[in-house]
């Protein structure tokens, strides 16, 4: 009779296993295309094999729950459980976000051409320098937990149908572009158009923008070289830093397990975001030997002028809020800025 009891409750715990699964929604801010975006899957795949089964997570892209500039607010809500996005694109809502995603040349990495050990640096940026905390407790402000972050390799990854190598030649252009880099670009001269990553490909055909900027996915998945086949080089981080961003009040309800498993899967799709853009810029350096991209060095002058616009930045967006200050300190202290 005990054997029977016994067989009977491990029964009923395999069948109360499927019941104890947890569903989560990510959406990304970007379209399919966009590697960030198709890379969510590893983050999911991780999420499941870190909990054993339990943790399933749908990946959406934009638009297909809501808009990109939905998104901070659903998730916010609760509407989707997790987004996964650049700090840039929230800079209205959360000043100090700027900072997070990259001040132009701040993840600039001097002296060091190896692309894994770039990303290494700026990681330990967030989590051994302080960063992480403050802004994980920025985004607490607004109902969201910081999961973990992701690079997507060069940014601003610039293109454009012209060769332009001076700031003469940037001067009165139209460039697609987000939060401040709008500012940077205006500094030489160039004029910022907010247009979605799914325009930009017919904007460029038709001379609505004269450039866009994006990351390598520019080339690798939306294909924005077929129009605008030059890559313009010389004011670009080396990474830009994006996030997994959860609802609090999911989070909060998770346990210390299910926490752990997504915290680990938040690191995979970190490793998994390096180890991609590593693999799309040796996929840009076949197109160039291709014929089918050219790339094109700005002269020492613009790049010197890029250079004093960014700084310049720095110092303006650390007078924003208190958390931006935080944040400009301790990238000073970090990259050894006087």
């Amino acid at each position: 009779m005990k054997g029977f009891v016994l067989i009977t409750a491990l029964f009923l715990v395999l069948l109360a296993g499927p019941a104890m699964a947890l569903t989560l929604k990510i959406q990304s801010a970007f379209p399919h295309g966009d590697l960030s975006m198709d890379l969510l899957k590893e983050f999911a795949a991780a999420a499941e094999k870190n909990s054993n089964g339990k943790i399933k997570i749908k990946v959406f892209a934009d638009p297909e729950i809501v808009p990109m500039d939905q998104l901070f607010g659903a998730t916010k809500r609760g509407v989707v459980d997790m987004l996964q996005c650049a700090g840039v694109i929230w800079q209205g809502i959360v000043p100090a976000a700027g900072v997070e995603f990259g001040l132009p040349m701040a993840y600039r990495i001097e002296g060091e051409p190896d692309f894994a050990k770039q990303a290494a640096a700026i990681r330990n940026f967030f989590f051994k320098e302080g960063a992480m905390d403050i802004m994980r407790a920025e985004y607490a402000k607004h109902g969201l937990y910081f999961l973990d972050i992701h690079t997507y390799g060069p940014v601003p990854f610039m293109l454009a149908p012209k060769p332009y190598r001076t700031c003469a030649d940037l001067n009165g252009k139209k460039i697609r572009t987000d939060g401040i880099l709008h500012a940077y670009f205006g500094g030489v001269g160039m004029q910022g158009a907010s247009i979605s990553g799914l325009e930009t490909y017919m904007a460029l055909k038709l001379g609505t923008v004269d450039a866009a900027e994006w990351d390598v996915s520019a080339v690798t998945g939306l294909k924005w070289n077929e129009v605008a086949p030059y890559w313009i080089r010389g004011m670009e981080n080396n990474h830009c830093i994006g996030h997994i961003l959860i609802n609090m009040k999911t989070w909060e309800k998770l346990g210390p397990a299910d926490k752990k498993a997504l915290e680990d899967a938040g690191e995979a799709y970190w490793k998994a975001s390096v180890e991609g853009y590593g693999r799309e810029l040796e996929n840009v350096r076949v197109l160039i030997k291709e014929g089918k991209l050219t790339e094109v060095i700005l002269d020492e002058a613009c790049q010197a002028k890029f250079k004093e616009v960014a700084y310049q930045l720095w110092d303006q967006v650390a007078k924003e809020d208190e958390t931006s200050a935080k944040m400009v300190q301790l990238l000073k202290k970090w990259k050894g800025a006087k």
